[in-house]
């Protein structure tokens, strides 16, 4: 595991309290996550697989997608993170809703299944495209979906725009610098961006819609 890896990791379960506050509770989250579990386009009695699941915070939106028949894989590489979903899963006792501990980038599920959702995840990748290629893989005959924040290029997204890159600076593992190079918020960009190329160059259908005056943006892929 590399030094960088280690960093995010531990940033990560330091903050998952506190993530899983902002991921739950932040207005417009949820209609957010609400529509990239429909984008999916399930079945019930499908299978789901949601690479960096974080907290949980999509879980109960796609376990409504494939209902009690159905089966949602959650992917983290983080401890702190997947113990919070855990007591999720626990407290509403989701039998078909299964954790993993593991990297988006190798993940230990064999498929094909019928979906991935990858939400704000693209950006922390060294090899985005990579990345998204196998989970493109994995859901042969399903569809990809990406939730991912970057720069908008909307003249009036301004304001928004500078309030974005110093969250991305604050953000950024170790959190203890003030100036980066490249900045974080070209590199996720760049990395949000080869990653939404990389779906599209695979899919058959595509849908793309934006949100916060194109600071969020979600790509759908159908395989």
């Amino acid at each position: 595991m590399s030094d960088g890896t280690a960093a995010a990791r531990a940033f990560y379960g330091r903050w998952a309290g506190l993530y899983d506050l902002v991921a739950t509770y932040v207005p417009g989250v949820g209609e957010l996550r609400d529509r990239a579990a429909r984008a999916l386009a399930l079945d019930r009695g499908d299978t789901v697989v949601e690479m960096g699941c974080g907290t949980g915070a999509n879980l109960p939106y796609l376990r409504e997608q494939v209902g009690p028949d159905g089966t949602v894989v959650g992917v983290d590489y983080t401890r702190g993170m997947l113990d919070q979903a855990r007591g999720l899963v626990d407290r509403r006792g989701w039998g078909n809703v299964h954790l993993v501990h593991g990297d988006a980038t190798a993940p230990p599920v064999s498929g094909p299944v019928d979906g991935v959702l990858a939400t704000f995840v693209s950006g922390m990748l060294a090899d985005p495209a990579a990345a998204v290629d196998g989970w493109c893989d994995l859901a042969t005959d399903g569809t990809v979906v990406l939730v991912d924040m970057a720069l908008s290029d909307e003249p009036v997204a301004a304001p928004v725009n500078a309030l974005f890159r110093a969250l991305t600076v604050l953000s950024t593992p170790p959190t203890h610098k003030l100036r980066y190079d490249p900045p974080p918020h070209d590199l996720l960009r760049e990395r949000v961006e080869s990653a939404r190329d990389a779906l599209l160059d695979r899919a058959q259908a595509s849908h793309r819609e934006e949100r916060v005056l194109g600071i969020v943006r979600l790509t759908g892929g159908r395989m």
